[in-house]
């Protein structure tokens, strides 16, 4: 019998908050237009779909141009070009850690507090640059985190068993006893199961739930029913 679940990891990035304008269509086209790159908005959300396939999914160790080139893929899928575009591309990837541009999902920190109500550790493993203290500080989540890891000062990314490792040793628990919520089921799910931690995915929006061996929410109001 698999033990009492004593700790709650969660990705950040679409699975606790999701980007401002920003980092949409109308961002990235007043992006390029401080840099001279003419670019059309309505094919922002073709450029991401492109850019995400054409992510290296087998990187492991985290390197800023990972993400530099999938930002200047989805400038160059919305038809930019010029010799601007790296510069571009570095400026939205640098502002990606800052935490103004991004919003809690409605229900998360209601979740949270409920999570930690019942006495559960919540932690936090992201494949960003974003600051952990400046995220928990900013949606004023103090007090809530025993644990919280960004792949950028761990050196791994996500599936990499150590980033998971290290969140385990943070919050002082086995991996048996832990559980991770995420929007990947690659990156966050799999790798936290290859450590020995549980896992649910996270799969928001209307369409058809995928076929996966693991529990499945929508949303996270759907987890502690789960625990």
């Amino acid at each position: 019998m698999s033990p009492a679940i004593q700790a709650v990891f969660f990705d950040v990035d679409f699975t606790l908050i999701y980007p401002g304008p920003m980092f949409q269509g109308v961002g990235y086209r007043e992006s390029c237009e401080r840099h001279g790159i003419a670019v059309d908005e309505a094919r922002y959300d073709a450029a991401v779909r492109a850019a995400l396939a054409s992510l290296d999914h087998e990187q492991v160790v985290y390197d800023d141009e990972i993400f530099i080139r999938y930002t200047r893929r989805i400038i160059e899928g919305m038809g930019g070009s010029g010799d601007r575009v790296d510069a571009c591309a570095r400026e939205m990837y640098l502002e990606w850690a800052s935490c103004h541009h991004f919003h809690l999902y409605d229900e998360a920190e209601a979740v949270l507090r409920e999570l930690a109500a019942r006495q559960l550790k919540i932690g936090l493993i992201s494949n960003s640059h974003r600051s952990m203290d400046e995220f928990v500080e900013h949606f004023r989540l103090q007090g809530l985190v025993a644990a919280a890891v960004s792949s950028a000062d761990h050196g791994f990314l996500k599936p990499h068993p150590s980033i998971f490792e290290a969140a385990l040793s943070q919050a002082g628990v086995e991996a048996r006893a832990s559980l991770m919520v995420g929007d990947s089921l690659a990156h966050d799910v799999e790798g936290a199961r290859a450590v020995g931690m549980r896992g649910v995915l996270l799969h928001r929006g209307n369409g058809p739930l995928p076929d996966v061996d693991v529990p499945v929410i929508r949303n996270l109001t759907d987890l502690p029913a789960l625990l």
